[in-house]
Parts: C-alpha cells; sequence; structure tokens
C-alpha cells in the first residue's frame, strides 16, 4: 500500500562478499527501518531477514551477463518506490563504489532532491583475499595492489590490465572469469608465467572454492575444478603465501 505520509530517503548498502555475517551493524540498522528493499543477484537473500516483514522486497537481479533489469529501470524503481513508499534501501554485493555502480544510483537520486545514505560494505576485492589469509600487500612482495574489472561495458579486457601486469602490485581482477585465458596470455606477454595467482569462487559463501597455482596453470587448475562465476582473480607474489602454494612448491621440486 502507497503510504506517501512517510519521507523519501534512499540508502545505498554494502552487503559485502557473500557471507551474511559480514554486514556491517549499520546495515543491519539500515535494513531494520526499510520500507523497500531493492536487492542484487550477489547478495545474500538472508540478509532480507533483518528487514520488517511488511517491507517490499524487489530482486533486481544485476548479475554480469545476466542483467535481468538493466540499469536505467533500478534507477526508476529505486525513485518510484522512495517517492511513494519511503525508505528504499538499495543492497548491492560488496562496496557500492567498488565496480557497483553506486555513484551512478547516488547521482540520480539527487536528480529528484531525494537524500542519499552510503553505508559502505566489505568488498570482495579485499575481503576475500583476506578470508584465503592472502594479503593483498606485504612487506618486500607488494607494496600497492589494483582492483580491475575483468570486462569492461565494451566486452573487452581492460586496457588497465596490461599495465597491471608489468607491475609488482597485486593484481585482483573482479568478474574476469570468462576472461581468464586472455587475461593469462597478458601476464604471460609480460614475462610472469611463474607469478603466483589464484581464483576464488564466491568467496566468503558456503560453496566458496578456492585454486592456487602460478599463471601458467591457473586457466586449466580452475577447468578441472569447475569454476564457476562469481569469481574473483588473484594475481601476485602475495598469493604465495596461501599454505597450498607452499605445498604446490614442494610437490613441484619432487618432481624435478
Amino acid at each position: 500500500m502507497v503510504n506517501q505520509s512517510k519521507e523519501s530517503k534512499i540508502t545505498l548498502l554494502g552487503a559485502g562478499p557473500g557471507d551474511p555475517d559480514l554486514l556491517t551493524l549499520k546495515g543491519v540498522k539500515a535494513l531494520q527501518t526499510a520500507d523497500v528493499v531493492l536487492y542484487d543477484a550477489l547478495t545474500n537473500e538472508a540478509l532480507l531477514e533483518h528487514a520488517p516483514a511488511e517491507a517490499i522486497k524487489v530482486y533486481v537481479g544485476k548479475r554480469s551477463g545476466e542483467h535481468s533489469y538493466p540499469q536505467d529501470t533500478i534507477n526508476k524503481l529505486m525513485i518510484d518506490y522512495a517517492l511513494n513508499y519511503g525508505h528504499v534501501v538499495r543492497l548491492k554485493g560488496g562496496d557500492p563504489f567498488v565496480f557497483g555502480r553506486g555513484y551512478e544510483e547516488l547521482d540520480y537520486a539527487a536528480s529528484y532532491s531525494i537524500p542519499v545514505d552510503v553505508i559502505p560494505g566489505i568488498s570482495s576485492s579485499i575481503g576475500v583475499p583476506g578470508l584465503q589469509q592472502i594479503p593483498v600487500t606485504h612487506r618486500g612482495l607488494s607494496e600497492s595492489f589494483w582492483v580491475i574489472t575483468g570486462t569492461t561495458t565494451s566486452g573487452e579486457v581492460s586496457n588497465d590490465i596490461y599495465q597491471a601486469a608489468e607491475s609488482n602490485a597485486t593484481v585482483l581482477v573482479l568478474m574476469g572469469l570468462k576472461k581468464l585465458a586472455r587475461i593469462v596470455e597478458i601476464f604471460k606477454a609480460a614475462g610472469r608465467h611463474n607469478l603466483p595467482a589464484a581464483v576464488v569462487q564466491n568467496g566468503s559463501a558456503a560453496d566458496e572454492k578456492l585454486v592456487v597455482g602460478v599463471v601458467e596453470t591457473i586457466e586449466n587448475l580452475a577447468k578441472q575444478e569447475n569454476v564457476k562465476a562469481p569469481a574473483l582473480l588473484i594475481f601476485g607474489e602475495v598469493v604465495s603465501l596461501h599454505p597450498s602454494f607452499k605445498t604446490l612448491v614442494k610437490q613441484y621440486a619432487s618432481i624435478a
């Protein structure tokens, strides 16, 4: 039922990488006051339990390659619900401003003079490696990290990957599993055949899967383990700190 007595308000809320327990306390409080929740494919539906039973929950299905709703439609839905029902929580996987189009939604809301709160979420680009005990920076191994989209809006590999492959930084590629073969070629062209690499499927979720290898082997390993999207690609010496990589090195040494 439309309630025009409530003040229109939007909260852009980062849901984190998948584990519902990784939502912030501030995020829980926002959901508890929601009149409408618009949620993505990459958010855990268990989070909806924090919202009132009478709140409207709308699945808008944003997933790479499988967009149930175009971004323009989501923007319009967000405004329509805010104007007619009050507090809209826009629940987005990871962090809203890390390849989450958060600013586009904030800017669209501003054009209607609707106030917007932003509640950051744990980005999978940093949180997932950490959960695997892979630091994105480590003294003597990596002084910085790149977070790059695997596929641009044009469907191509990001040009930044070419530059990142030449650096000593940790390279974290989101939404890049379908482009893994091309990304591996780029690293090989930079002479990084033996650079440690990992792929993490559904990081922090119950069906999480990890494969660890080097640039030369990571594509085949991911295929052998039947890794599916969504997955995070990690390239860098820091991957060598993972226990399974040390076991891998010992195996290769015994074969040699």
